[in-house]
């Protein structure tokens, strides 16, 4: 269970666009899903790329949830999640197919996932300290 609450879900993002991209190439991500008529009239369309931001955001706040947590796991997820961000960096800016906007969106919720983790950790750490202080 620990493992499991260590492993930065962002990461599944990262990797299903990689598959989408270097199996389907670039234009994968614009392939429609499907489309739905609304009531105003107006046709929605949701593609690949669409849906891989949906899970991208879906996964950014499982993570936010998961850092709320001071477990040694919360540690190594933060320590992980810096590591998943890194390689986003890398990747958006030495491969031709992940120069889109779908992939920096995602290097973005990413990059999100790592400021909100440290935050959440400091602040929890600051309020156990000030109990602290306030029992002694």
């Amino acid at each position: 269970m620990a493992l499991l609450r260590a492993f930065p879900l962002l990461l599944i993002a990262f990797l299903l666009y990689n598959a989408v991209v270097f199996l389907g190439g670039e234009q994968a991500l614009a392939a429609q899903l499907f489309s739905l008529r609304l009531i105003s009239g107006a046709t929605w369309a949701l593609t690949a790329g669409d849906l891989l931001l949906i899970l991208g955001l879906i996964l950014l706040y499982v993570e936010i949830f998961k850092a709320t947590g001071t477990a040694v796991s919360s540690v190594v997820n933060h320590t992980l999640s810096v590591l998943v961000f890194i390689a986003f960096v890398i990747e958006f800016i030495t491969v031709g197919l992940a120069g889109t906007s779908v992939f920096f969106l995602l290097a973005l919720m990413s990059l999100m996932d790592v400021i909100a983790g440290f935050t959440v950790t400091i602040v929890s750490a600051r309020r156990d300290l000030a109990v602290d202080r306030d029992v002694a």
